[in-house]
């Protein structure tokens, strides 16, 4: 069985372009939703994903109507792939049921682990940099060398607590006691 899948990303835009495309493609089912696909909450595809069974394919009209990323776009395929779902995109002509459309999109796939390895390249990179430069990464320290001095001479006064100190500074207890 065909299963269609149409989102726009506001109330403004107009969904029957792609559940007539997708109706004409043979879906028996078309699933709709009108939410902007930044979310990671989806509660139609995540319906329409659980309805499918083994032999289905599942069609959208376009790649952008189904994931913001190719990281996003290979996560649900790779879901459809373990369910024995085939995927169909109609604007970009993947059909995953055929051997040419799964070589596709495993040249996706691959792409997209390609993609993730250079991030993390650039990433250690820029660290390194950042380090050599002096610089160190985290958050900074929420009291200074000054402060627990502070808030040392404070506690020295059997009326203040570790509480009104906390307080005093903007830190939790746990922060104090972890500076103390």
């Amino acid at each position: 069985m065909y299963v269609g899948y149409a989102r726009v990303s506001t109330q403004d835009q107009n969904i029957e372009l792609q559940i007539d495309a997708l109706q004409e493609a043979g879906c028996e089912e078309v699933y709709q939703e009108k939410i902007s696909g930044t979310k990671s909450d989806r509660p139609e595809l995540e319906v329409c994903i659980r309805s499918l069974r083994r032999g289905d394919v599942f069609v959208v009209w376009k790649l952008d109507r189904l994931a913001r990323s190719l990281k996003d776009l290979v996560s649900i395929i790779t879901i459809l792939d373990s369910k024995g779902v085939g995927f169909m995109s109609l604007t970009e002509s993947i059909d995953t049921t055929s051997a040419a459309g799964k070589l596709i999109f495993h040249v996706f796939g691959a792409l997209a682990e390609f993609e993730h390895s250079l991030i993390r390249e650039r990433t250690k990179a820029g660290l390194q940099a950042a380090r050599a430069r002096g610089r160190k990464g985290g958050r900074k320290p929420s009291l200074n060398d000054s402060d627990v001095r502070k808030a040392r001479a404070m506690l020295i006064d059997p009326h203040m607590t570790k509480t009104e100190v906390a307080e005093h500074f903007g830190v939790s207890r746990v922060t104090l006691n972890k500076y103390l």
